[in-house]
């Protein structure tokens, strides 16, 4: 039960619905709850150019932790005045509704962003940069579909996966649904002094709310290594331990009100996806998936310092290994626990991008493309050992030579960074190098 109340308390406060639903409750009450959910119309905002459904049935449902620096959560950010976000995951229902995986991406990813609209007729031009600024861009303007709308095309764009519906879950809802409950139990192993999350904590079991609560799921810099991949661990944890507590203590109405007061105050959705009802066969279709097939995963990743040398506060996806997963989901192809310790064992020595020798051709006739692809792969960490004129081509493609597993796995680490492209064996692939081949679709959509 314990990994299915975390899936629960992501997905809107949907164990607290289930205990709603079964108390009786006037139809008042749920009229109330269900007026508090606010909802945004996301679809119309989002362009033509979109993966298609390759598993119709099965559900990819993203969920932000909004962490809006407006009202009562300025605070939370010195000089920041637009919407952040500081969780980040997928969660894909099997559309045989046997299984589910529960997929988080590090805010700290750096991926293409693509263009997306500001608000006020602004709009932004692709770039890379930290994947949560995807949520920033869309809200300058302060509306949560903007925000929503980038960061669907954000991770559409980046993992060729299908979005079919969105909600957000704001701080400061978070907060109350935690009061509600008189605290949360955790058990640092040391001590937590963290001025940007406000926190100032001993080490020992103890029990949390208030901002201390909120501090405790934010902080990062002042915990273990620093990452964001341990701050998506404790998040988890907390939000486990949320879902436990909640169970067992909300049996009076006025301690169940509150919770609920709060949840559906916190939650924005896309317009499907909007009111108690939803979200209760959301959260009812969760809680009768067998636990040992409810899957967490985080996108496998490296630190991007690898790459790039200056770059010491970014990660870049692990590929192959990350588009074998995104196509898995795509495909609505459960990993399990098979599937996710290979991923592990993959990730103790990732083929990094600095990693693969490239040969750079230009097959366009044109002069220049092989210089300026060059560079571009050079920004993104590849080691680029020569350019020239090849044989032309209408498409961009990645080749490798016959009877090297080596290069074939780096040929597809530099497929996987450009969309589109596929890394193919060739007998006229030049040896000991992957041999890039630009052709007039350089660079290839979304890269």
């Amino acid at each position: 039960m314990t990994r299915r109340g975390r899936i629960l308390a992501w997905t809107g406060g949907g164990l607290g619905v289930v205990l709603l639903a079964t108390g009786g409750a006037g139809a008042w009450l749920y009229q109330h709850l269900d007026g508090n959910i606010q909802s945004a119309d996301v679809g119309s905002r989002l362009d033509g150019d979109r993966p298609v459904n390759l598993s119709p049935g099965s559900k990819n449902i993203l969920v932000v932790g909004s962490d809006s620096r407006a009202g009562a959560n300025a605070k939370y950010g010195r000089g920041l005045t637009t919407m952040q976000s500081d969780t980040l995951m997928v969660l894909h229902i099997a559309a045989d509704r046997k299984w589910a995986t529960a997929l988080s991406f590090p805010r700290d990813s750096w991926v293409q962003i693509p263009a997306c609209d500001r608000g006020h007729g602004a709009r932004s031009s692709p770039h890379h940069f930290k994947i949560n600024e995807a949520f920033s861009i869309g809200g300058e303007s302060g509306d949560i579909g903007n925000a929503a709308a980038c960061t669907i095309k954000t991770v559409e764009k980046n993992t060729g996966l299908r979005i079919d519906h969105f909600t957000s879950v704001d701080f400061q809802g978070f907060k109350g649904m935690v009061n509600a409950l008189e605290g949360i139990k955790v058990c640092p192993e040391h001590a937590i002094h963290d001025e940007k999350a406000h926190l100032d904590m001993k080490a020992g079991c103890q029990t949390v709310k208030d901002e201390k609560a909120l501090g405790y799921v934010r902080t990062r810099y002042s915990v273990g290594d620093g990452s964001d991949l341990g701050r998506i661990g404790r998040q988890q944890e907390f939000m486990k331990a949320l879902a436990t507590k909640a169970q067992s203590k909300l049996t009076s109405p006025g301690d169940l009100y509150d919770f609920l007061d709060s949840a559906t105050k916190s939650i924005t959705t896309d317009k499907g996806l909007a009111g108690l009802k939803p979200l209760y066969d959301l959260a009812a279709t969760v809680k009768d998936i067998p636990t040992d097939r409810l899957t967490f995963l985080t996108v496998p990743n490296y630190g991007r310092e690898a790459d790039v040398p200056t770059d010491k506060a970014n990660v870049v996806w692990q590929y192959p290994q990350a588009g074998g997963l995104f196509s898995d989901l795509a495909h609505d192809r459960e990993v399990g626990a098979a599937g996710k310790k290979k991923l592990a064992e993959a990730a103790k020595n990732p083929v990094t991008a600095r990693s693969v020798r490239v040969q750079v051709l230009n097959g366009t006739g044109a002069p220049g493309h092989a210089a300026t692809a060059a560079d571009a792969l050079r920004k993104l960490g590849f080691t680029v050992v020569t350019t020239g004129n090849g044989p032309s081509t209408g498409r961009t493609t990645v080749t490798y030579p016959p009877s090297s597993p080596s290069l074939k796995t780096r040929a597809q680490v530099l497929a996987s960074r450009l969309p589109g492209t596929e890394a193919k064996e060739s007998d006229d692939a030049t040896p000991g190098v992957v041999t890039l081949t630009v052709g007039p679709d350089f660079p290839p959509s979304g890269s």
